[in-house]
C-alpha cells in the first residue's frame, strides 16, 4: 500500500474544489458538461463523479485513473480481497455506511480504509477521531463499495435485531384469528415499521428493479430482482406475515380488510434522500396475500445517447428515425428492458426552445426540464388514449406515448402522424419487426401502418460477463453453438471467434456476471418494406427483408459485444436467439 503524507491530504482538499475543472484540463470532459453535471447536482446533492458517471459524460474507471494519478492514492478492488472478520469489526456499520468507507486491512495503529471520495479531509479526520487510528486511504469504485457492503453487512444482521423485537410483540397465532382492528395497531408498531422500511432500503441499495413478498405454508420468502434475476435475500416467521403485508398495503393506499381480490397501490417515499416511487400489486394466493413492489427511481439522470449500450452504426441508424419531423416510432421489449431510460434520452436530446414537446407516461420517470409531462390517473378518467387526444389541441411538434395498449391509443397516434407530427411509443413485442403486426392487430388499417411507422427500435437487457473473473477461449468448430455464431457472423473469420466467459469471483458471488447491458435492433421502414406493410404480410417476410437490407437482429447485435468482451455466448444464446 501506498503511504500519504498529511500534506498530501491538505493539496488533497485544495484539488477537491477544483476537480471539475481538472477533468477538463485534461480533455476528460467539456465546459458545458461540467456546468450541467454542476446544475444536476444542484438539485440531487450527489457527488460530482458519480453525476458525471451516470449522465455518461465520463467512465467510473477512467475517473478513478484521473484520481489516482493526480493524488497518488492507490486504487483497490474489493472484491479481490478477503476481508477478515477482525478488520471488519473495527468499523461499525453505521459509520461505514455515513462515510462511505470500507476496512481492507490494519499495519500497525495504520488502518487501511476504501473510500468513495479520499480527498475529503474533513471525513478523514472524524474518522481518524472516531476509530483512534490513522487512516490510510484508498480509492474504490461506487459499485464495488455498495458490492462490499451487501456482502460484509447486507441486510441479515438489522433484521435479527428487528426480529428479537417482534418476538416480544407478536405471540404465535394463526392469521386468519387476527382482526383487522389488530393488524391496524400491529403494523403501526416500531419493528414492522422498521422491518418493511429496510426490506425498501436494502432493495434500493442493491439496485433491484422488483421486491416480492411470497406467502409458503411456513414462513414469508422475500426476493429480490437484480440484473434481472430473482434472488432469495431472506425469509420471516409465519407469524409476521399479515403484519408485514398489511403494513405495505397501508401504506400503499389499499384496504387491509380485502384479502379476496387483487390491489393496486403506490408507495412514495425517500430512500437515504432518494426520491423512489413503488408501485405495488397484492394477490391473494393460497397461502396468504403474494405482494410485488416495482421500484422506480425519480430523480434518475437522464443518459446521453452514446452511453446506453448501442453500437455506433446502430445509434446512427436510429438517430437517422428520430431525427425525422413526423411519423410513428417504435421502441419494443418485454417489461424492464429499459425502454422509458432509451425514449427519455431521445426526447433530452430533441428537447429544444423551438419544439413543443408532449408526453403522456405512467408513470413518469424522468422529469426533464422543458418538456410537459403528464401523470395517467385510470382512477379519474385520464388515460393514455384521453390525454393523446387533448395533445392534439395544444399545438405539438413531438408526442411521447408511454404504451400503446389499445386500439383507440393506437388510432389516435396514427392520426397524429398522419397530420405531421412526431410520435414516439413503446410496444410488448419479441423484435422490431413483430410491432407491425401487433398494430395491425389492433385494428390499425395495414396501408395506414405502412404510411405511419417510420423506425421500430427492439431492446432487450442482459447479463454482462464480469469484468474481475472473465476468460477468453476461442470458439472451437466442435462447439455447440459455432454452427449458428458462423451463419450470424458469416463475414468474422474463425480465429476472430474469441469469446468470454465469467470463472466466478467475490465480486460476482460465483455467478460469473455483473450488471446488465442493451442489445439492440433498429428496423428502417423504407418503401420495399411499406409495399410488404400494406399487404399485411407476416412477420417472418418482414423481417427477411428488413435483414436483407441492413437490418442487424437483436441476435447478431449480441453476439458483437460478446466478441467485445461485454457479455457471453451463452447468456446471448439464452436471451436473444430464435431458431428458424
Amino acid at each position: 500500500m501506498v503511504k500519504i503524507k498529511s500534506e498530501d491530504l491538505y493539496l488533497a482538499s485544495v484539488f477537491k474544489q477544483k476537480f471539475g475543472d481538472l477533468l477538463v484540463q485534461t480533455g476528460q470532459i467539456t465546459v458545458e458538461q461540467l456546468e450541467e453535471a454542476l446544475v444536476e447536482q444542484s438539485k440531487t446533492k450527489e457527488r460530482l463523479g458519480s453525476i458525471l458517471v451516470k449522465m455518461g459524460f465520463i467512465s467510473e474507471q477512467r475517473l478513478i485513473e484521473t484520481l489516482e494519478f493526480q493524488l497518488g492514492i492507490p486504487h483497490v478492488i474489493l472484491s479481490k480481497y478477503k476481508i477478515d472478520p477482525d478488520i471488519l469489526a473495527l468499523v461499525p456499520e453505521h459509520i461505514a455506511k455515513k462515510y462511505h468507507v470500507f476496512p481492507v486491512e490494519k499495519n500497525g495503529k495504520r488502518l487501511v480504509l476504501a473510500m468513495l471520495d479520499p480527498t475529503n479531509v474533513y471525513a478523514l479526520d472524524e474518522l481518524r477521531l472516531t476509530l483512534n487510528y490513522e487512516i490510510q486511504p484508498v480509492i474504490v469504485t461506487e459499485d464495488d463499495m455498495n458490492q462490499a457492503f451487501s456482502q460484509y453487512f447486507g441486510i441479515s444482521g438489522s433484521v435479527q435485531e428487528v426480529f428479537k423485537d417482534l418476538d416480544v410483540q407478536i405471540e404465535e397465532e394463526k392469521e386468519e384469528d387476527q382482526g383487522v382492528g389488530d393488524l391496524e395497531a400491529m403494523v403501526e408498531d416500531a419493528p414492522i415499521v422498521r422491518l418493511v422500511n429496510l426490506l425498501i432500503t436494502q432493495a434500493v441499495k442493491e439496485k433491484a428493479s422488483d421486491i416480492h413478498l411470497e406467502p409458503t405454508e411456513r414462513e414469508l420468502v422475500i426476493r429480490y430482482r437484480v440484473d434481472g434475476k430473482l434472488k432469495k435475500i431472506m425469509t420471516s416467521p409465519k407469524n409476521t406475515q399479515a403484519a408485514i403485508i398489511s403494513r405495505i398495503k397501508i401504506i400503499s393506499g389499499m384496504n387491509i380488510a380485502e384479502k379476496r381480490l387483487p390491489q393496486d397501490g403506490r408507495i412514495q417515499m425517500r430512500v437515504e434522500g432518494v426520491p423512489i416511487d413503488l408501485r405495488v400489486s397484492c394477490i391473494p394466493i393460497v397461502f396468504g396475500e403474494k405482494v410485488v413492489m416495482r421500484i422506480l427511481f425519480k430523480n434518475n439522470v437522464l443518459a446521453k445517447m452514446e452511453s446506453l449500450g448501442f453500437l455506433p452504426d446502430t445509434l446512427e441508424r436510429f438517430r437517422s428515425v428520430y431525427k425525422q419531423p413526423h411519423g410513428i416510432i417504435l421502441v419494443t421489449g418485454p417489461t424492464g428492458s429499459g425502454k422509458s431510460t432509451t425514449l427519455s434520452s431521445v426526447l433530452n436530446e430533441l428537447n429544444s426552445p423551438e419544439e413543443n414537446i408532449m408526453t403522456v407516461e405512467d408513470p413518469v420517470e424522468y422529469q426533464i426540464h422543458g418538456i410537459n409531462q403528464v401523470q395517467v390517473n385510470n382512477k379519474a378518467g385520464l388515460t393514455f388514449a384521453m390525454a393523446l387526444r387533448s395533445f392534439l389541441r395544444q399545438d405539438p411538434d413531438i408526442i411521447m406515448v408511454g404504451e400503446i395498449r389499445d386500439g383507440e391509443t393506437a388510432q389516435i397516434a396514427t392520426q397524429a402522424a398522419l397530420t405531421g407530427h412526431l410520435v414516439l411509443s413503446t410496444l410488448h413485442t419479441n423484435d422490431a419487426p413483430s410491432s407491425i403486426t401487433r398494430l395491425i392487430d389492433m385494428k390499425i388499417e395495414p396501408f395506414l401502418a405502412a404510411s405511419t411507422v417510420i423506425g421500430i427500435l427492439a431492446q432487450r437487457l442482459v447479463r454482462g460477463v464480469c469484468p474481475d473473473c472473465k476468460q477468453a477461449y476461442n470458439l472451437a468448430e466442435d462447439h455447440i453453438y459455432y454452427d449458428i455464431v458462423r451463419k450470424n457472423l458469416p463475414d468474422t473469420p474463425p480465429e476472430k471467434l474469441v469469446f468470454y466467459k465469467g470463472e466466478g469471483c467475490r465480486r460476482c458471488s460465483g455467478k460469473g456476471y455483473s450488471k446488465r447491458l442493451a442489445i439492440h435492433e433498429v428496423l428502417l421502414v423504407n418503401q420495399e418494406l411499406r409495399v410488404l406493410i400494406s399487404q399485411n404480410v407476416p412477420a417472418g417476410e418482414i423481417k427477411e427483408l428488413a435483414v436483407k437490407n441492413g437490418m442487424r437482429t437483436l441476435f447478431q447485435d449480441g453476439l458483437l459485444k460478446a466478441l467485445e468482451g461485454k457479455t457471453t455466448l451463452e447468456e446471448i444464446v439464452r436471451a436473444a436467439y430464435v431458431n428458424e
